[in-house]
C-alpha cells in the first residue's frame, strides 16, 4: 500500500506538557478516527499532521516530501483542515468563507460552481447568503466542511483533517455529513483523519482507530470487535456490545472501571 504521509517519532512540548513520540503512516483513501480522553493530545497530533505545529524532534514526510519544505500554497492543495473552533476573523458572507478554500488557485474559473457543489454536499446551500457571524455552531461547521470540499475538489490522494466535526450537529445531520464526507473522499481517494468522541461513529464510519492517551500514541487498531477491549481500557469504562452479522458492532458504555454504581 502506498503512503500518503508518514510521521516518525514526532515530539513537541507545549508549555509544561510533552507530546509524543508519534509514529503513524497514512495511506491514500484510509478512514482513520483518533480517539482518546479529553486532554489526551488528540488535537496536538492533528496539528502535527496538518503542519500547523512543527515538532522539536522526529521527521514527517507528506507525499514523500519533508513537511518543512512545503510552501503554504502547495500544502493547501495536499491537505485541508476543519478546526475545532469555527470562527473567522471578519463578518464574511458564508459563500465567501467557502470560497476561501479556493484562494490558492490562480485564475480559478470554476470557483463559483464549486462553491455551489460543495455547499450542496454539506447541506448548507440555504446558508450561502447569510453572514457567517449569524450562524449557529452547527451551521458554521457545515460551512467549514464545504470550504474543505471546495479546497480539495480538483485534487486526488490528499488529506482531510477534521477536529470534532460533528459535536454541534443533530444525529440525523451527523450521519448525513459523515456519508457525504465519505462519498467525496472516495471519489478522489482522499484520506480522512478525524478526532471523534463517539465510539459508534468511529466503528461505523472509519476503518482504523488511532488511540491517544496522556500525550502518547497507545494503540493503532482496525475498527471492529477486536478493538473493544482496548477501547474499554483507553476510557476506563465497561462496554456492552451487540454483534450484528455483516455490520459493525453497537457499543454501549456502562460504567467507569473502579467506580461503584447504584
Amino acid at each position: 500500500m502506498s503512503t500518503l504521509c508518514r510521521l516518525h517519532a514526532l515530539q513537541v512540548t507545549l508549555g509544561e506538557n510533552a507530546f509524543g513520540p508519534f509514529s503513524v503512516g497514512i495511506a491514500p483513501g484510509e478512514r482513520i478516527a483518533i480517539l482518546g480522553p479529553s486532554g489526551a493530545g488528540k488535537t496536538t497530533l492533528l496539528k502535527l499532521i496538518s503542519g500547523e505545529l512543527r515538532p522539536q524532534s522526529g521527521s514527517y514526510a507528506l507525499k514523500g516530501i519533508p513537511i518543512e519544505t512545503w510552501s503554504l500554497r502547495a500544502l493547501s492543495r495536499a491537505r485541508a483542515v476543519v478546526p475545532q473552533s469555527s470562527e473567522v476573523a471578519f463578518g464574511l458572507m458564508a459563500h465567501l468563507v467557502i470560497g476561501l478554500g479556493r484562494i490558492a488557485i490562480e485564475g480559478d474559473l470554476k470557483r463559483d460552481a464549486i462553491i455551489q457543489y460543495a455547499a450542496r454536499l454539506s447541506s448548507c446551500e440555504h446558508l450561502l447568503h447569510r453572514s457567517f457571524d449569524t450562524l449557529s455552531g452547527g451551521e458554521k461547521a457545515r460551512i467549514h466542511l464545504a470550504r474543505v470540499f471546495a479546497q480539495l475538489w480538483d485534487e486526488q490522494n490528499s488529506l482531510i483533517l477534521v477536529d470534532e466535526p460533528l459535536a454541534s450537529l443533530d444525529p440525523g445531520l451527523q450521519i448525513e455529513l459523515l456519508e457525504s464526507m465519505k462519498r467525496y473522499a472516495d471519489a478522489r481517494n482522499h484520506a480522512i483523519v478525524a478526532i471523534l468522541h463517539d465510539i459508534n461513529q468511529a466503528m461505523h464510519h472509519f476503518d482504523r482507530l488511532i488511540l491517544v492517551k496522556e500525550g502518547c500514541l497507545v494503540g493503532d487498531h482496525a475498527s471492529g470487535m477486536g478493538a473493544i477491549s482496548v477501547l474499554a481500557d483507553l476510557y476506563r469504562i465497561q462496554l456492552d456490545v451487540i454483534e450484528r452479522d455483516g455490520s459493525p458492532p453497537l457499543v454501549f458504555p456502562r460504567a467507569s472501571l473502579g467506580l461503584n454504581t447504584l
